[in-house]
């Protein structure tokens, strides 16, 4: 294990409650991870199913599969890494290999598209494997690491970093911290920062930077010092319609709606407009929609003030709640 050559402070005892994120705008996104057996249980493992069995990192990679739709390419890669993890496990334990091998991750997609939770399920995956001591989410951006005058910076990076230690950091549009058309700026001091604690406490911390593909690939190009130290790299694809319909239904099954009559298919037909719009976020933009749908809902069952709601009628969805939309005025009057 090599010895940092730039420590934060008090870096090691940081009290973290799982899911915790620094940055309040993917606070909605976070979700505490569940305890996990104590990792060095794996410690005398001998096969693949021994390890599986003692850390229930399987659960966790069924989970995905169950919770996430589609993302088929993605969801084979953190297989493929957590088998590799489990692998190397096995070399451990017989003494082939001593050195920490490196996570971190670049996770490049459009808006929507399940890198956050992709990453919540990352960072439980390497604690149960023991290769993070925590199960903690860090999610940030630009604005969490770099200050706006002289002498800011350090203390933002350093201080996030600290709350990260033991887990994983997700940072959200990583490019933003390299600006090189303003001489004024200070996110290349925060990634000077993030270079040494990745290099030298990869043992302690993973990062996980995230954005657009041709961004992130330019910001590489940019700090190829950065792009060294990320060894796996994950391309989120736009989900398809199908999946996006998919998705709808099981957003609308977790607060306890469903599509009546018809109405699967008019939102079928909102999403096949949806889509020729600008500025897609594609499960972000799903749930957006649904959100404004349910407001319809309700609007028009507060007209029925006197009349007694069956559960049914509390929970269905109607054609008419979804082809209120704007994107429908060609065939129908705008209600807003």
């Amino acid at each position: 294990m090599n010895r940092p050559l730039y420590t934060l402070p008090g870096a090691a005892t940081v009290p973290e409650k799982s899911g915790t994120t620094a940055n309040p705008r993917a606070a909605s996104d976070a979700q505490d991870a569940p305890v996990a057996p104590d990792a060095s249980d794996a410690s005398n493992a001998q096969t693949v199913s021994q390890v599986l069995a003692q850390s229930q990192v399987e659960s966790v990679m069924d989970e995905l599969d169950r919770d996430l739709i589609g993302l088929a390419p993605v969801k084979q890669r953190v297989r493929d890494i957590a088998a590799l993890l489990v692998v190397d496990k096995l070399r451990m334990n017989l003494g082939l290999q001593a050195q920490m091998p490196s996570l971190h991750m670049s996770f490049t997609g459009n808006p929507g598209t399940g890198k956050t939770s992709v990453a919540m399920r990352m960072a439980q995956i390497l604690h149960r494997l023991g290769y993070v001591r925590k199960g903690h989410l860090v999610a940030v951006t630009r604005d969490d690491l770099v200050g706006q005058y002289i002498g800011h910076t350090a203390p933002k990076t350093k201080e996030v970093l600290k709350k990260a230690m033991g887990g994983v950091l997700f940072i959200d549009e990583a490019y933003y911290l390299y600006r090189p058309e303003n001489e004024r700026d200070y996110g290349q001091e925060a990634i000077e920062i993030l270079l040494q604690v990745m290099e030298n406490q990869r043992d302690d911390l993973v990062v996980i930077l995230a954005g657009y593909k041709d961004r992130m690939d330019t910001f590489f190009q940019s700090n190829p010092g950065m792009s060294s130290r990320v060894a796996h790299h994950l391309a989120f694809p736009d989900y398809s319609q199908d999946e996006l319909l998919h998705i709808a239904d099981q957003m609308l099954a977790s607060m306890s709606y469903r599509f009546g009559d018809d109405a699967r298919a008019a939102f079928s037909d909102y999403i096949d407009r949806r889509l020729r719009q600008p500025h897609f976020a594609n499960a972000r933009s799903v749930r957006n929609a649904l959100d404004r749908i349910r407001l319809r809902q309700a609007s028009r069952l507060f007209k029925q003030r006197d009349r007694v709601f069956t559960r049914e009628e509390l929970t269905a969805i109607e054609p008419s709640d979804i082809r209120a939309s704007r994107l429908f005025a060609d065939d129908a009057p705008p209600t807003h």
